[in-house]
Order: C-alpha cells, then sequence, then structure tokens
C-alpha cells in the first residue's frame, strides 16, 4: 500500500508522544506554562511530545522536511516535496484544565496535498489514520463520515474565534444561522479532533477560520479519506495553508458552505491584512 511504512511510523509516535502527555493531564502549574501569544499555551509537554515525534519520523524519513507546532519556521514551503507536519499537543488549553480532548496530529503532504493523516485522540486513547484514497480505520476499524443528508439533522462541530477578532462579525452570522438550521453546534476547543470525530461520522460536519497548519493537515486527510468534502472558505483557497475550512459528509456539504458563507469574505480580509502587517 503506497504510503504504508509513513503511516505505520507516524501511529507509533503518536502512541510514544500520547504515553508521555497523558500522565501531566491537568496535574500543570502555573509555573509549567508559558503563553506564546494571545491566549496561546505552551508548556514542557507539548514541547516534549514534540521531540518525540520529530526524533522518530527524523529517524525514519532523513531527507524528508519536518514542521512542528513549537518553533515552526513560517518561512517553511508546505506546497514542495515531502513535509511531514506535527501538532504534538492539539487543544492544550483543554490539556491544561484536564478537559478532554486534546490530541496527537501528524499529517504527511507531498507536493502540496496531504497524503497520510494520524490523529491520536489522547484523552480517549482513540486512533484516526488514513491514506488518501485508501478509507479511514477508527483503532483499525474502517469508518466513514454520516450519511446525513439534511441539514436539520446535523449535528456541526466548530471553534470560536480567540486570537485574532477582526472576522468575529462574519463568524458569528454564520453560526446563527446554524444554530438555527440544524441540531446544534458543538465547541470542543480541539481541531484535530473535530476533523476526526467528523471523518468518523460522529459530527456531520466541521468550521472554523483562524487555524495553523499544523491544527488540520492530519485531519483533512481523515476526512477526505472517509469520503468527505474538505474546501477553504473562499474559491481555490487551501484549507491548510489559509487555516480556514469547511468539512462535511458530501449529503449536507453544499448546505454547510452555504450556511458558513458570510465567514468567508470577512476571513479572508483579515488575511490580507495580516499578509500586510
Amino acid at each position: 500500500m503506497p504510503f504504508d511504512s509513513e503511516r505505520r511510523v507516524a501511529e507509533a509516535a503518536a502512541r510514544a508522544a500520547a504515553a508521555f502527555i497523558r500522565p501531566h493531564a491537568g496535574r500543570l502549574s502555573a509555573a509549567d506554562l508559558r503563553a506564546k501569544g494571545v491566549h496561546d499555551l505552551v508548556s514542557f509537554v507539548d514541547e516534549g511530545s514534540q521531540r518525540i515525534v520529530l526524533d522518530a519520523l527524523r529517524a525514519a524519513f532523513p531527507d524528508d522536511v519536518l514542521v512542528g507546532e513549537e518553533g515552526a519556521d513560517g518561512s517553511i514551503d508546505l506546497d514542495t516535496g515531502r513535509v511531514w507536519i506535527v501538532d504534538p499537543l492539539d487543544g492544550t488549553t483543554n490539556f491544561a484544565h484536564g478537559v478532554a480532548p486534546y490530541a496527537v496530529s501528524i499529517g504527511l503532504r507531498v507536493e502540496g496535498i496531504g497524503q497520510m493523516g494520524v490523529v491520536l485522540d489522547v484523552a480517549h486513547d482513540e486512533l484516526f489514520s488514513a491514506v488518501r484514497g485508501e478509507g479511514l480505520t477508527v483503532d483499525g476499524v474502517p469508518t466513514t463520515v454520516s450519511v446525513t443528508t439534511r441539514l436539520d439533522d446535523a449535528l456541526i462541530a466548530t471553534g470560536f474565534p480567540f486570537r485574532d477578532f477582526r472576522y468575529l462579525g462574519g463568524y458569528l452570522e454564520a453560526a446563527e444561522a446554524l444554530m438555527r438550521s440544524t441540531r446544534g453546534l458543538r465547541r470542543h476547543g480541539a481541531a484535530a479532533v473535530d476533523l476526526a470525530w467528523t471523518a468518523a461520522g460522529r459530527f456531520d460536519g466541521f468550521f472554523e477560520a483562524g487555524l495553523a497548519p499544523w491544527d488540520v493537515a492530519a485531519g483533512v486527510v481523515l476526512v477526505e479519506a472517509a469520503g468527505g468534502e474538505v474546501t477553504g472558505l473562499w474559491d481555490g483557497a487551501d484549507p491548510v495553508t489559509t487555516g480556514g475550512l469547511v468539512a462535511a459528509a458530501p449529503g449536507i456539504a453544499d448546505a454547510l458552505r452555504a450556511a458558513t458563507a458570510p465567514l468567508g469574505p470577512a476571513y479572508r480580509r483579515t488575511c490580507i491584512e495580516r499578509e500586510n502587517i
């Protein structure tokens, strides 16, 4: 199978990192946490998990480019060659408070296309794993996106803006539309898990903006491998590099994109402004 060895190494690395993370959940002191940005925490657990994952990937694939959230170099080209994109602890704020979910996320992008993704939900010890075109497994069991065809029957996941609020108006407009037209919105605080649960059919769709490549690189592969659709927030936008996306089961994908349409222009303006800063 294509990317079989990459998948096995990523799965093993995720499990090793999770074993390191798990004992510290909800047990960090204030001194263990540092703010690396607005409402953005990091700890020795994030850094230790990243070392475990990157060391495993470097040993197995020494010629590949490795990008981890902690200390990431924003100048790295994610569209050329083989690039591993790693979030060693997605949902650090949840983790620090002892609140699930939080996860290890490992994605492989080749020439700008996500080819392999692994997300390990640490708190629930569930492994979501996929290779493009080969389907999704959850703890080794093949799984697909939901068969929901009506937005009125859908449960949708999202993430609130928490660092940059310039697109908040567009987000709130989209959120209100979905509050009125779905069974409900859920915000769990870990985009990698939201995407994994969408891929596994637990959520019918997910949308968010303001994310980083390591938040979504693996999860996008999971959703698409499981038969779902993932698009950026405007025509031609790459969900991974722009950090804004809509992911959904095919039966509600068009309706979810329509409901979240107000977010696209607002977030695109924010991205343009950010590039000009």
